[in-house]
């Protein structure tokens, strides 16, 4: 199970622009993983920073955030790592 933060995050708004509360949501019923708000929002400060989401303006409360080209690429990079890595262990636990 993938739990870390980030990639449940950018996993979550790979299908479109989410707030806070629809990511947490979206992660628990794709992943399995329930996020805390100080760690959701810790990952979307640090994420913002390395311009991987951006925040869109909102007349409401709730900020929703979108997925940037770059971020689209470090969660197709991650992914494709973690899928070469199931395969590989896949394969080890073949009987002989």
């Amino acid at each position: 199970m993938v739990t870390e933060p980030t990639l449940l995050i950018l996993a979550s708004l790979a299908d479109g622009d989410k707030h806070g509360y629809a990511m947490m949501e979206d992660i628990r019923q794709l992943a399995g993983v329930r996020l805390g708000a100080g760690t959701l929002y810790g990952a979307i400060t640090r994420m913002e920073e390395l311009g991987w989401i951006v925040g869109l303006e909102s007349e409401e409360r709730r900020k929703p955030y979108r997925l940037t080209a770059a971020g689209r690429r470090h969660l197709e990079e991650q992914m494709s790592t973690l899928d070469k890595m199931v395969k590989r262990t896949l394969r080890r636990l073949k009987p002989a």
